[in-house]
């Protein structure tokens, strides 16, 4: 356990070389990596954090809403406490992609290149953020399961849930498993975060872009046009997934991020 910033975070961390940071997305935990971490560890120094509140780590107090930028000043606060001092790929989905976004906005210097996984640049519709804001006093109030029935069915695709009812079973049990707190929390901040759309142009180290051809929650389109705003950056569709992408498909996303990676580190 590493003490950051008022609060006291778990990672693994193996390997060797150019550190790749694995972020999870919401409300899952460092395990939806465990593919990736196997895949990659022979080629990178490979940490994946359990963020604030969730798996392992400590939410903390004052916990009412964890903003995107919070969760970026833990991960860099994170990087110090391991002694990283070299830049890193920053792998983030979903909302590891929003946190992502927010670490290049504040410190871009440490970043040698991002890979964004099923996420979006864009902000919360008002709407959206008020159904946000909705959920996350009815969790306080009923526990997990109200977010996880509702997430379940639009954040795996139609090919997993028809073929693999393990890694449903799987992503429900760790979804269950989320303190209520924690989920409250990361989604008041999920329903603040800013809209990123207009800056993708400035973003200047490599980039990887990475879909699930399934994905309902970013779907591809939306994601190639962040692609496409981004200079020079990569763009690949994993067939047969859906909006967890690295657990529905771990060989499509497997190969992808070691054929890129080899190419930035």
């Amino acid at each position: 356990m590493l003490s950051v910033n008022g609060t006291e975070l778990w990672c693994e961390d193996r390997g060797q070389g150019t550190p790749l940071l694995l972020v999870h997305g919401f409300p899952l935990d460092h395990t939806m990596w465990a593919a990736q971490i196997d895949a990659m560890a022979p080629h990178a120094r490979v940490i994946a954090p359990d963020l604030r509140g969730f798996g392992r780590s400590r939410l903390g107090e004052n916990a009412g809403a964890i903003t995107m930028e919070r969760f970026a000043d833990d991960l860099a606060a994170m990087l110090d406490a391991l002694d990283v001092c070299q830049p890193i790929v920053f792998c983030g989905l979903s909302m590891g992609g929003y946190i992502a976004l927010q670490f290049w906005r504040k410190y871009a210097a440490r970043l040698r290149g991002l890979i964004l996984c099923d996420t979006r640049a864009a902000a919360d519709s008002p709407e959206a953020a008020a159904a946000r804001r909705a959920m996350a006093d009815r969790v306080l109030g009923e526990g997990p399961e109200p977010q996880v029935e509702a997430m379940l069915p639009r954040v795996l695709g139609e090919t997993t849930a028809r073929l693999h009812p393990h890694v449903v079973d799987g992503v429900r049990r760790v979804m269950m498993s989320a303190s209520a707190a924690a989920i409250a929390a990361a989604q008041r901040g999920m329903a603040e975060r800013p809209d990123m759309t207009a800056a993708l142009g400035r973003i200047a180290c490599p980039t990887l872009v990475v879909v699930g051809q399934e994905d309902a929650s970013s779907p591809p389109a939306e994601m190639r046009g962040m692609a496409q705003a981004i200079p020079g950056s990569r763009f690949v569709e994993i067939p047969a997934a859906g909006h967890l992408s690295p657990l529905e498909n771990p060989a499509g996303v497997n190969a992808a991020m070691l054929e890129w990676f080899l190419t930035v580190s």
